[in-house]
């Protein structure tokens, strides 16, 4: 599939529309619409589902040097204001700040990311790494492996970052979720 197409299926979704819309007011540099939002929506087109189902946030990354928690906080609270009334939440956070907590969080390092599209490489599936931003009043994307997996339907590992347990974690939830999905073994 093409990069064209994924735009059509996501814009079609009210929430990726109003939050693409709405983010360049958020006055940060580097964003991107990243994540479940995106591919999820892409599945529940596929599936017939209707949109929505399954998804639990819009992730929207930036890239901000100031890694302090005031600084990402005063974001996130300016998101919270702008996001308001959305169907689903709005999940803010600065991707220079990540390697701070992962570690404790999820039980290995993360390295230090220098910009989104860095981030986005190592989400935990191959068909997740994926991002929407608006630039100059263009959208833009990014998908470093295309969208053969994700138009697919297939659960592919990236071990970039993700241990077994986070991959198979999420693998499960989304084949609970959308059983038509062939998830790859961890160690394929």
């Amino acid at each position: 599939m093409t990069e064209e197409r994924f735009l059509e299926v996501v814009l079609a979704d009210p929430s990726v529309r109003a939050v693409l819309e709405r983010a360049p007011a958020l006055g940060v540099g580097d964003w991107w619409l990243t994540a479940g939002v995106l591919f999820q929506t892409v599945w529940n087109d596929l599936t017939g589902r209707p949109p929505g189902t399954g998804i639990k946030d819009a992730d929207l990354f930036y890239f901000d040097p100031d890694t302090s928690w005031d600084a990402e906080d005063a974001v996130i609270r300016r998101g919270a204001e702008l996001f308001a009334g959305l169907p689903v939440p709005v999940e803010i956070r600065n991707e220079a700040r990540v390697h701070l907590w992962y570690a404790e969080r999820f039980g290995v390092p993360a390295p230090a990311f220098r910009d989104c599209a860095d981030a986005i490489d190592h989400f935990a599936a191959v068909c997740c790494c994926v991002g929407v931003t608006v630039q100059d009043g263009r959208l833009r994307v990014y998908a470093p492996h295309g969208f053969d997996d994700l138009f697919g339907l297939v659960v592919r590992p990236n071990r970039r970052l993700a241990t077994r347990e986070a991959y198979e974690t999420k693998a499960a939830r989304w084949s609970s979720v959308w059983p038509e999905l062939t998830v790859l073994p961890y160690d394929a």
